[in-house]
C-alpha cells in the first residue's frame, strides 16, 4: 500500500513541477483552461496524480478551480502591489543565501553552472518561456539550498503572483544574453567568497 502511495506522490510532484514551470514561464497563459483528459494524455498517467497535482497548484495560487468551469490558470496580482511584493522576495532570497554562504561547495557550483548553461542556450535562441523557466530555476535553487521549506513556500507564492511582471521585465532586455550575463556574474561573486558582494549582487537582480 505504501509503495503505491509513494509512486502516486512521486508522479504528482513531477507533474506539478512541470505544470508549475509552464505557468510561471508563460507557456500556459492566464485564464487558460486545463483539461484533465488532455493532461492524462500528455503525461500518460491515470487521473489520480493529475488531480492531485492540480489541487496542489490550486493551493499554491497558480491555478483556480470554479464549479462547472473546471481548472484554469489564475491571474497574476495587479501591478499596483508589485512594489510591496518584490522587496519581500528579495529579502527571502538574500536571507537564504546568507544562511549557508560559508558552506557553499563544488556541488553547488556544479548545479548553478548546469542551470546557467541551460539559461545561456535559451537566451541565445531568444526562447523567452525557456529563459523564464531557467531564470526561476536558478533563484529557486538558492532557496532550496537553505533547506527551509517555509522559505520556499513563501517564495513560490510570491513568484506566482508577480509572474506577469517577471516576464515583462525579461522581455524588456534589448539583448537576452544580458540576462545570462547577470546571472553568471552572480555566481562569480559566490566563487569569490565575498558574502557582502554576493548578497548585493543577488539582491540587485531582483527588481
Amino acid at each position: 500500500m505504501s509503495s503505491t502511495s509513494g509512486l502516486v506522490y512521486g508522479l504528482r510532484e513531477q507533474i506539478a513541477s512541470r505544470l508549475r514551470d509552464d505557468v510561471l514561464s508563460g507557456r500556459l497563459a492566464e485564464g487558460e483552461r486545463l483539461s484533465e483528459l488532455g493532461l492524462v494524455e500528455r503525461f500518460r498517467v491515470s487521473r489520480t496524480p493529475i488531480r492531485e497535482a492540480l489541487m496542489q497548484l490550486t493551493h499554491e495560487g497558480l491555478l483556480e478551480a470554479k464549479p462547472n468551469c473546471g481548472v484554469r490558470v489564475a491571474s497574476s496580482a495587479p501591478d499596483s502591489i508589485r512594489d510591496l511584493i518584490i522587496p519581500v522576495r528579495r529579502t527571502l532570497e538574500t536571507y537564504a543565501l546568507q544562511s549557508y554562504f560559508d558552506d557553499i561547495n563544488e556541488s553547488d557550483f556544479q548545479q548553478w553552472d548546469e542551470i546557467l548553461n541551460r539559461l545561456k542556450d535559451a537566451c541565445q535562441r531568444h526562447d523567452y518561456p525557456a529563459i523564464a523557466e531557467h531564470d526561476l530555476a536558478f533563484h529557486r535553487s538558492i532557496l532550496r539550498r537553505a533547506e527551509q521549506r517555509d522559505l520556499e513556500a513563501i517564495w513560490s507564492a510570491i513568484v506566482a503572483r508577480v509572474r506577469r511582471h517577471f516576464m515583462h521585465t525579461q522581455k524588456g532586455y534589448a539583448e537576452p544574453m544580458d540576462i545570462y550575463d547577470e546571472h553568471a556574474a552572480i555566481v562569480e561573486t559566490f566563487r569569490q567568497g565575498d558574502k557582502k558582494a554576493a548578497v548585493e549582487s543577488l539582491g540587485a537582480n531582483i527588481a
